[in-house]
């Protein structure tokens, strides 16, 4: 070889030698790399997905490093998500290998807290690549398109919020009662029992019955009773005469006072007391009271009954003496309801004079109005009227958690805890503005104590769908009717439960009209799409603007719409 081919053949050995060594990693294309799910879709507060890309055959060179960074990109930002490392055969470290003749199928696990511009984005996959001391990039590669953000909907803002409840009642049942007693045998009505500080009190209830507006007499009954002590047939006649009497004196009394209306004047008697023995006997200290009641419990006829016990000589005399007068009476009983101010007089009276209302009338008077604004004023003056009564801070809380001001509302609720600790609707309320910010241990919590509360099932839902349980979520609904349900029904792809459920709520608003759109939407019901987005766009220009990025309508022309 002369000296001229030796210099050409070493300068082409050089330039092979370089061309080799300079080699880098080619640009791959989205066809190599597949997402599930795709498109992107929120579940709870995250937008998750998993990345499985093919690296090819004799592509991954054997000293190359690399890092690929999937990245979110919506507008002008960018969230990066954690990066997968890979590395070729030659390179000594941890990341997985890539085999250079077989390539490899790799797998990168991305997730995003969710904010509401990154329902119009991508996702990029970007590759830094170390060879050596050298290190490159390739071009990035735009692997899926845009984000599903319909779990998004689900809001704590709108479950209703627990009230505990007034104890307000039109009308309140009184009984007054007072005892006639009468001598052995007698059927007399003595003047001395008509003058009893019970019979008076019982006159004058009556009596102020008849003459007050609100208060009517509903009904008088007279009860006489004999003790069983002597023949059946004597006690009849007995008790019956002591009815008698002591009717006649009411309508005597009734007479003179001028007591006419009333409901209704019944009369009845007991010929022989037993069941009153029993029960005073049972109360009583005389030391043989179980020897009697075994008897009362042996015979049950009632001449048997009283032979047996005149023959316990050792107490017959201690009964004569302290049981059998107390069963010789007859017993008034005035029945009267009081009627309290009508719908009308509580709220003439709360824009006049407030203070003239009950605690219980004032928050009464807060359920008479559907505006949640005069709720409020109500319920903060009851508030202001009555500081110590837990109710009034958390009804108030209530109204203002509906009204959009939760600072207050927490202010209330708190204030409500601490005069009522175990209030379920208290710690509900407490839940739900838990969950508005996202602290969810607090709100498990707090939900936790409130079972049983029929609102608990609404604020389960989001706290499930937000959790990104959908099975608990699902669970959760129970017979109610609220977006937040049928968004739950529509996350677990049971459309026409969700459909149903939308078409059933009270007071359906923009949310539920826009649920109604992507159920449309995904069982590819173009009128339901356009007429509820439509409805929902009309009621809430923020849907317009919603829908125009919505991926669910992403096949629909919305020009008419929108």
């Amino acid at each position: 070889m002369n000296k001229k081919s030796f210099i050409a053949l070493s300068l082409s050995s050089i330039l092979l030698l370089g061309a080799s060594c300079s080699k880098q990693l080619t640009a791959l294309t989205s066809d190599s790399f597949n997402v599930n799910p795709s498109p992107l879709e929120v579940e709870g507060l995250m937008v998750p997905a998993t990345i499985t890309g093919q690296i090819p055959a004799k592509y991954f060179i054997k000293d190359a490093e690399v890092t690929v960074t999937p990245y979110l990109v919506y507008g002008e930002q960018e969230t990066a998500g954690t990066p997968l490392m890979l590395q070729g055969e030659k390179v000594k470290g941890n990341a997985q290998v890539v085999p250079y003749e077989t390539g490899a199928t790799v797998t990168l696990p991305i997730g995003y807290k969710y904010l509401p511009e990154m329902i119009k984005s991508d996702l990029w996959l970007a590759f830094d690549v170390k060879q050596g001391n050298k290190s490159y990039v390739i071009p990035r590669v735009k692997v899926a398109e845009g984000v599903v953000a319909t779990a998004t909907l689900a809001s704590a803002s709108s479950v209703k919020p627990a009230i505990v409840p007034d104890k307000f009642q039109r009308i309140i049942t009184e009984k007054v009662e007072a005892d006639i007693m009468f001598l052995i045998n007698q059927t007399k009505v003595r003047s001395e029992q008509i003058n009893t500080a019970a019979m008076k009190e019982f006159n004058g209830a009556v009596k102020e019955a008849n003459e007050d507006a609100r208060r009517e007499i509903k009904e008088i009954n007279i009860s006489s009773y004999a003790s069983p002590d002597g023949t059946t047939e004597f006690n009849t006649k007995v008790a019956e005469g002591r009815e008698k009497n002591t009717q006649k004196y009411l309508d005597k009394s009734f007479k003179e006072n001028e007591i006419s209306e009333f409901g209704a004047l019944t009369a009845d008697f007991t010929a022989e007391d037993w069941e009153g023995f029993q029960r005073l006997v049972s109360e009583s200290d005389i030391q043989d009271k179980e020897l009697i009641l075994s008897v009362l419990s042996m015979y049950k006829d009632p001449e048997e009954r009283e032979r047996e016990i005149r023959n316990l000589s050792s107490v017959f005399d201690q009964l004569a003496q302290q049981i059998l007068p107390q069963l010789r009476y007859s017993r008034l009983t005035a029945t009267i309801d009081v009627i309290g101010k009508s719908d009308n007089e509580i709220m003439e009276a709360f824009a006049k004079d407030p203070k003239s209302l009950s605690v219980e009338e004032i928050l009464y008077a807060a359920t008479l109005t559907d505006d949640n604004s005069k709720k409020t004023e109500i319920y903060a003056k009851a508030a202001s009227l009555y500081p110590n009564d837990y109710r009034t801070y958390n009804n108030l809380g209530a109204c203002q958690f509906v009204g959009g001001d939760y600072d207050a509302a927490k202010r209330n609720f708190n204030k409500a805890a601490s005069l009522n600790a175990n209030c379920k609707e208290v710690q509900l309320n407490q839940g739900l503005i838990a969950l508005l910010g996202n602290d969810f241990e607090t709100a498990n919590e707090k939900f936790g104590k409130a079972a049983g509360l029929a609102e608990l099932n609404d604020a389960l839902v989001v706290y499930y769908i937000n959790q990104g349980d959908l099975n608990a979520a699902k669970a959760s609904i129970n017979k109610i009717n609220t977006n937040n349900a049928a968004l739950a029904q529509i996350l677990a792809k049971d459309y026409n439960a969700a459909k149903n459920t939308l078409v059933a709520v009270e007071k359906p608003d923009a949310t539920t009209y826009y649920l109604l759109a992507v159920v449309g939407a995904r069982t590819n019901n173009e009128q339901m799409v356009t007429t509820n987005l439509r409805q929902a766009a009309k009621l809430d220009s923020n849907y317009a603007t919603r829908a125009a990025n919505d991926l669910e309508f992403a096949k629909f022309n919305l020009s008419s719409v929108l």
